[in-house]
């Protein structure tokens, strides 16, 4: 079946691109929303959603499953905590991405709103902040796991 240290590696890819994608959306991509003017956002905004989907959904799934899995085989020099914290922070990340920046996006698909705009950058300083600490937390496990080893 699966072990765990394959799981763990792709929970560690699935996360890190995560983290590497949300810091381009913060700093770059969501500012820029300001700059692409009324006549064009609408289509923008579409395409925005569905693109996006594409290149976040696989990556998100395979976080949450790794994470499920790894609450139940934690890797040997894991604190069998430090999983729970994990899929804790993913449950945060759907949450506030289903429930938050997702029904912001769709109120942008009418038309550019400077204050959902404002509220979808401000509240993706959470997302932000949670798969920082993600990357953060699942490179800890991959250092311990590694040390395990060598052992």
């Amino acid at each position: 079946m699966f072990s765990t240290p394959l799981v763990l590696l792709a929970h560690a890819a699935a996360t890190l691109f995560m983290v590497g994608v949300i810091w381009f959306v913060q700093v770059v991509h969501y500012p820029l929303f300001a700059k692409v003017g009324s006549d064009a956002f609408v289509p923008y905004a579409a395409a925005h959603g569905t693109l996006t989907g594409y290149i976040v959904g696989p990556p998100m799934v395979l976080e949450l499953l790794t994470a499920v899995w790894l609450v139940a085989h934690p890797p040997p020099g894991v604190n069998p905590l430090v999983p729970w914290v994990g899929l804790a922070l993913v449950g945060a990340l759907w949450l506030s991405t289903f429930f938050v920046q997702v029904p912001l996006h769709e109120s942008l698909r009418a038309a550019f709103q400077p204050e959902a705009w404002r509220r979808l950058v401000v509240t993706n300083l959470w997302r932000t902040a949670l798969w920082t600490v993600r990357g953060g937390l699942v490179l800890y496990v991959l250092w311990r796991a590694m040390t395990r080893a060598e052992c």
